[in-house]
């Protein structure tokens, strides 16, 4: 009776493991520092600003710590940089890296630039796309650039160093247009620009236009990937409308450079579990974002690519300091 009383124990517990039954959440990764300072010079609502924030509803899930966001805004970036260049290699400060930083670089004389920090990890990348107002005269891309050729037009990009800008540099180009591009410090400011009408358009995110769009109160023309958005089937790629012009946003995070071997080995473990997880899954799916996590000798390399080809782009356009 003891062997068969012990036999359905074990079967009992093999189903409750194959079911997923009474198994206890792994606990979060030991980490070296209590509290971590995630950077952005995003203003509040804008899209880095919205990646941390709702990053860090999860994180310390796989990581033991607290995190804190910490808007530092100014220079394109550049005061934001400066900022965490200059923190101890610890893995205490970090900072929310988009394309922006490495355009500040290129376009400014600052302080710090991309190489003084050590990419830790790439989470995403995530579209560029092109919007406007829903109650304005423009229904499409086409309808755009047909105003822009007529009287010009003005379209909107979030600060004068970033991929949004080239994106818009680009598209000028293909069309043969010369709409005046018009900077801002942060998709707030531009967003209200195009819903007065001061702006055809502005070129973001899709977790920067998330509340307007749900609101009805702004549209997509278009979306420079290369494929169309599975969450906006019905919104055409730029170079479906005829212009050659694809352009696509990394996400992820820098340090100060000289982080421990340890530190970098926790953040890449974490990013995977991250993005795996059922509950996150469902805001950076709703937001159009693609996993696409690498560590930090990965996210290293993706970044110094990226900055020789906008090198190259800026040095044509006559942009590079």
């Amino acid at each position: 009776m003891g062997k068969l009383k012990a036999a359905m124990r074990l079967a009992v517990a093999a189903a409750a493991v194959a079911c997923g039954i009474g198994i206890a959440k792994a606990a979060p990764e030991a980490y070296p520092q209590k509290v971590v300072t995630l950077v952005t010079h995003s203003s509040p609502g804008g899209g880095s600003d919205v990646f941390l924030r709702e990053m860090i509803k999860y994180l310390n899930r796989y990581i033991d710590a607290t995190f804190v966001v910490e808007n530092v805004q100014g220079g394109s970036g550049a005061r934001a940089m400066s900022k965490v260049a200059t923190a101890k290699p610890d893995g205490a400060t970090f900072y929310a890296i988009t394309p922006t930083y490495v355009f500040t670089s290129l376009m400014s004389k600052v302080p710090s630039t991309y190489k003084d920090m050590q990419p830790v990890v790439t989470v995403f990348s995530d579209a560029e796309v092109l919007f406007t107002r829903t109650d304005g005269p423009f229904k499409s891309l086409k309808d755009v650039i047909a105003h822009a050729k007529e009287k010009r037009g003005r379209w909107g990009v979030a600060n004068p160093a970033s991929l949004e800008r080239q994106a818009a540099e680009r598209l000028k180009k293909a069309a043969g247009v010369n709409a005046a591009i018009v900077s801002h410090e942060g998709g707030g400011d531009m967003m209200i620009n195009v819903l007065n009408g001061t702006l055809d358009v502005g070129v973001g995110e899709i977790q920067e236009l998330r509340s307007q769009l749900e609101a009805g109160k702004v549209r997509l023309v278009a979306t420079f990937n290369s494929k169309r958005l599975d969450g906006y089937p019905n919104v055409p790629t730029v170079k479906e409308e005829g212009f050659d012009v694809v352009v696509q946003k990394f996400r992820g995070l820098a340090g100060p450079k000289g982080q421990p071997p340890e530190v970098l080995a926790i953040w890449e473990r974490a990013m995977r579990g991250l993005i795996a997880d059922p509950d996150y899954k469902k805001v950076y799916a709703a937001e159009s974002l693609v996993p696409e996590v690498q560590g930090s000798a990965g996210a290293t390399k993706l970044v110094d690519d990226f900055a020789a080809e906008s090198e190259a782009f800026l040095k044509e356009a006559g942009a590079a300091k």
